[in-house]
């Protein structure tokens, strides 16, 4: 199967060398990074490093996403399947091989690296953010029949699925979203056990309190909008 990866980067020089170099490249066709109005040097390193680099200039981290999937729409040939995975280092790109081995083996259409049934390092999320995503979780399970244990970034995807779902949301709602329609259109999801480790630099979301504020709204916003 055909594997591409999509890693939203905001302001990630420091970060982003060490995830796209992280990445199996055996298994992986395209590495394409969405530079999303980077004042740094992340197009720069990532164009060295051998990556497919697009420009969103509007900040937000769904517009990034999408304008990673407009990129592989033009593409001849389409993949197989999407990752998803954040630039500042936090996830372990090595560790793709969990996430398409269901999709692989048993035939399921979307898998999410999750956080809290990993290795979660100590410090690596915000009091915030676990609570958020038991929270979100809990309310998906609860609206929509669907058992999720995290929101978390790392996840696989068919790519028939993802342009099924139709994805919209261009910022803090991206991960939800996605799940949400998933759960909405019974596609067959699991989980897989990732391990999280802290950020290089500081959360553009849960590292001030009006990102966390305004995330945590939008996700609710999200899961109660679609129903």
């Amino acid at each position: 199967m055909i594997t591409d990866v999509i890693i939203p980067a905001y302001n990630e020089e420091e970060s982003i060398s060490k995830v796209i170099l992280d990445i199996p490249k055996s298994i992986v066709r395209h590495i394409i990074v969405c530079n999303n109005n980077s004042s740094d040097n992340t197009k720069i390193v990532a164009e060295q490093c051998g990556a497919v680099v697009v420009d969103e200039p509007k900040k937000g981290y769904g517009g990034a996403c999408l304008k990673g999937m407009d990129y592989i729409k033009s593409l001849e040939v389409k993949p197989d399947i999407i990752v998803f995975l954040d630039g500042d280092y936090s996830d372990h790109p090595e560790e793709m091989p969990k996430l398409l081995n269901p999709i692989i083996n048993d035939n399921m259409d979307m898998v999410i690296g999750s956080r809290a049934l990993g290795n979660l390092e100590k410090g690596a999320m915000q009091p915030q953010q676990v609570f958020g995503n038991w929270l979100a979780t809990c309310l998906i399970k609860m609206i929509y029949q669907y058992t999720f244990t995290d929101l978390g970034p790392f996840r696989a995807i068919k790519y028939p699925v993802l342009m099924e779902i139709d994805m919209q949301d261009k910022d803090f709602g991206w991960t939800v979203e996605m799940q949400v329609k998933a759960a909405k259109l019974k596609l067959k999801c699991t989980e897989v056990p990732v391990s999280y480790r802290k950020r290089i630099g500081v959360s553009k979301v849960s590292g001030t309190v009006k990102g966390t504020i305004l995330a945590g709204h939008k996700i609710l916003w999200t899961i109660f909008k679609l129903i």
